[in-house]
Parts: structure tokens; sequence; C-alpha cells
């Protein structure tokens, strides 16, 4: 009974910690059929009482939405298809190879973690310049090929997988890299599936680098293009909250198919330091 109560209770708590977690998302999606008017009224609703889709089909006119929503799809699927595999194999190396030096390199990697990204910004920009990549794909991508995080997850993913199996396949005559494609990579597939959310969403939200690196129109994001509903003198925040709600779309569709494959990736991840 005692164990029954404290989890009723333990639920209510997540449930009020979600509600004001997901409120703002909510009272964004409703206010996006509002008009400015109703916005700044000071007669405050939730929902909106004219009911509009003005806002929605001035998305298209006031910018160009759908080259900034292709850009950031090949942008998020680029980097989160090329930072699952990079990662996998890293955590394979550091998780099944014996050599010199390999706690060095594990805990210079996790130290990594610990400096915030923004530090490194302006080094990247400089290297980014000297190559002459600056407004270019190559410029977008290439700095983020590696995460410290996804080597982290697969190694510790790597790490149950039973040694007996790999050296099995040695002996048959298995080179390492066919090893590593056809016997471990299909079991990391939960934690591909955790590493592959996390990655979409942060390349899918990144402001900063996107901001810094591109120039052309053509070539910018979306989470960038945003921006523009920003004004000298005044935001149509109807319009960017109309703009905002489109934009995440994806990141909750890609959630809601792989989230029971989340949850136990990121479970696996604790199974073995």
């Amino acid at each position: 009974m005692k164990i029954r109560i404290k989890s009723i209770i333990t639920e209510m708590i997540l449930l009020i910690f979600g509600a004001f977690i997901i409120l703002p998302f909510v009272w964004m999606i409703a206010s996006s059929f509002k008009t400015n008017s109703e916005i700044f009224s000071s007669n405050f609703s939730f929902f909106s009482k004219a009911f509009t889709f003005n806002n929605y089909q001035q998305v298209l006119p006031k910018f160009n939405f759908i080259r900034y929503f292709f850009n950031s799809i090949l942008y998020s699927v680029l980097i989160t298809l090329i930072t699952i595999y990079t990662s996998a194999i890293s955590g394979f190396v550091l998780s099944k190879y014996s050599f010199r030096g390999k706690n060095i390199v594990f805990y210079g990697i996790l130290f990594t973690m610990m400096i915030p990204g923004v530090v490194t910004i302006i080094p990247r920009y400089s290297i980014m310049k000297i190559f002459g990549w600056l407004d270019s794909f190559k410029g977008l991508v290439v700095p983020s090929l590696f995460t410290a995080f996804g080597i982290f997850l697969m190694k510790q993913s790597c790490s149950v997988i039973p040694d007996d199996m790999l050296d099995a396949a040695r002996i048959d005559g298995v080179g390492e890299f066919y090893l590593f494609n056809h016997i471990v990579f299909p079991q990391l597939h939960n934690a591909v599936v955790s590493l592959g959310i996390f990655q979409f969403l942060w390349a899918w939200d990144d402001y900063l680098w996107p901001y810094l690196i591109t120039r052309s129109d053509s070539k910018q994001l979306l989470a960038v293009g945003l921006k523009l509903f920003n004004g000298r003198y005044s935001t149509d925040y109807a319009g960017l909250f109309a703009a905002t709600s489109l934009a995440i779309l994806p990141v909750i569709i890609v959630y809601l198919i792989f989230q029971k494959r989340f949850i136990a990736g990121v479970s696996s991840a604790s199974i073995k330091g």
C-alpha cells in the first residue's frame, strides 16, 4: 500500500513538471492562430477568440520557408548519419581494442564534454576561414562530424557485446571492418536511435554556428531564417509562432516514432561503466 501511494505521488509530481514544460509549447501553438493585436491585448485569453489560419498562409510569402526547411532537413540528417557511424566505430575501438594510451584518449574525449561549445566558436570559425569553407555546407557539417557524447554512449553500448562472439568471428577469418559493420553495429540499434534523436535535435535547433557560417540565402537554415520575423521596430509574433510551430513538427515526429528505442538506448548506456 505504501509503495502504491509513493508511486501515485511520484507520478503526480512528474505530471505537474511535465505540464509546466509543455505549457509554453501549447501556448505558442495556440497563439499562432491569433492576431498580433490579440496577442498583445490586455484581455488575456489562452486560446484565440477570433480563430484564424492567416498566419500559416503568410509563412511562405514572408520568407523562403521551403528552402530553409529543406536545408535544415539536409543538414540535420547528414550530421546525424555521419556522427552515428563515427561515434559507433570510435566507441567500438575504445571498448574492444587494447592499445597504449587508450584511457588517456577516452578521458580526453570526456573532458571535451565539460568545455562549453561557445568557447570553441572562434577557433572553429578561424579554421573554416583558413580553409575557405565559409558560407558552405562543408563549413557547416565538418566541425560536427564527431561528438564526445556519441562516442561515450557507443562505448558503453559496445561494452556489453561478448568478446567471445567477436573472437569467434575473427577465428573464422572475418575482417575488422566486416566484423564491425555486420556483427557489432546491428547490435547497437537502441543506442543508434538514442544518439540519432539527440543529434537530430541538436542539429535542427542549432542557431549560432549556422548564423556565423552561412551568408547566402540559398544556404540558410530554418532556425536562422526565423529571425526574419524580427523587424527593426517590431516583431511579427503571430507569424513567428506559426513558422516555429511548423518548424518543430519534424522533431515531434522523429521522437514519437523512435521513443521506445530512445529510452532503451539511454538505459543500455548505463548497464556497464
